[in-house]
């Protein structure tokens, strides 16, 4: 099994095979109804060779099609579940995600991946950073709303006393050469010192604590120099000022998890960093929307809230924000010689839902897509677009 990124999101996004098999599932975590997910599992696979048979796919190429999702059906695999269960199977692709998140039963069948669902999952789920200070543990994680991964950072040092060793070593290096040799990888040479709160936990100068933050900075530089997630600091108190100081990432945010997390477990520093930058995800989606319904109400043509100007404009890298609903879906094709789009009621043979085509396109070619609940939509459009031009 693979973990969901947004990198991984494009990877199958790019995947354009006939045929492209997704298939999404409930499941059921816990008491008799855990019964059910082997049940349902296999009726979604039943499901899917249908739609293989109605494309006149070969009926020995399409049980060997599903074949690896068919061997995930052991006790061994049900008994390990989450609340969502996600699999992509093409030619050349076999994937499957347990997510944190349920999802409607559907079966998709066409020339490319179902990945809808998961934009939501994704939206709401903005990852962060998370740097768990204190003078004998550095440690540096990130989240999202469901997971947490510790990360290593090259250069960066764990603990004060490394730090204060590797400072010594280079200055040592320095006095027999004579000369300096500056570089990211010790940031020791920063100047200043800082005079503020004292701590009966501080076993070090200040000024010490300071030229640490200054190492863990710059390491975190070399990292973080081009990324927009926000930074959220864990530790005791008298070091957040500190830090601060040495603190050369835009995206920091103010608030911070107090206590030292040198004894607290990942898991509870991702719940605590989540409840701080959660906002922070609402707010930018929100201010999305007021712009949407701004230069819609100009009547300047650079929004719209048209499926098929939409489809299209997608499809052209012209669209630069899209809002589309979650579980819902609009069976059809487009052609794009012709822009002409053939909407149908219910999925036939080779279709595709077109809210999915639009979003994995403004997606792949750099866009933003906000999937919401229905009734987010605004004027109760089927999709919402703000265009690049």
């Amino acid at each position: 099994m693979s973990l969901l990124s947004i990198d991984e999101l494009k990877t199958l996004a790019e995947n354009s095979q006939t045929p492209s098999i997704s298939l999404y599932m409930p499941m059921q975590k816990a008491g008799p109804e855990i019964r059910q997910n082997p049940i349902r599992f296999k009726n979604l696979i039943r499901e899917a060779e249908e739609r293989l048979d109605a494309m006149e796919i070969d009926h020995t190429q399409a049980l060997d099609l599903l074949q690896p999702g068919m061997e995930l059906d052991t006790s061994e695999f049900w008994e390990h579940q989450d609340h969502g269960l996600v699999i992509f199977i093409s030619p050349q692709v076999f994937r499957y995600y347990q997510l944190p998140m349920e999802f409607p039963e559907l079966v998709v069948v066409s020339d490319r991946f179902h990945l809808k669902p998961l934009l939501h999952l994704l939206n709401n789920d903005g990852k962060f950073y998370l740097l768990a200070l204190a003078q004998k543990d550095v440690r540096f994680f990130e989240g999202t709303r469901y997971s947490i991964n510790e990360i290593e950072v090259e250069n960066m040092p764990k603990s004060l006393d490394e730090a204060l060793q590797e400072d010594e070593i280079q200055k040592g290096m320095q006095q027999r050469s004579g000369t300096y040799k500056g570089g990211t990888a010790n940031s020791f040479q920063q100047p200043g010192t800082f005079h503020g709160q004292g701590s009966s936990d501080t076993d070090k100068p200040q000024e010490h604590i300071l030229q640490f933050c200054h190492a863990i900075d710059a390491a975190l530089h070399e990292k973080l120099h081009k990324q927009k997630a926000p930074l959220v600091l864990a530790g005791v108190e008298y070091l957040f000022p500190i830090y601060q100081e040495a603190n050369t990432y835009n995206h920091l945010v103010e608030e911070s998890i107090t206590g030292n997390p040198q004894f607290t477990k990942p898991e509870e520093l991702q719940d605590q960093a989540w409840h701080i930058v959660e906002p922070l995800f609402h707010q930018n989606q929100k201010e999305i929307m007021e712009l949407y319904q701004q230069i819609a109400g100009e009547g300047t043509g650079k929004a719209s809230s048209n499926l098929q100007e939409i489809i299209a404009a997608a499809y052209y890298q012209r669209v630069d924000n899209l809002f589309v609903p979650v579980r819902q879906q609009i069976w059809g094709k487009f052609d794009p010689e012709t822009m002409a789009v053939n909407l149908h009621l219910e999925p036939e043979p080779e279709d595709y839902d077109l809210l999915d085509f639009a979003a994995i396109h403004t997606l792949l070619n750099g866009g933003q897509v906000y999937a919401v609940e229905p009734e987010e939509m605004p004027n109760n459009a089927s999709a919402a677009a703000i265009f690049r031009f």
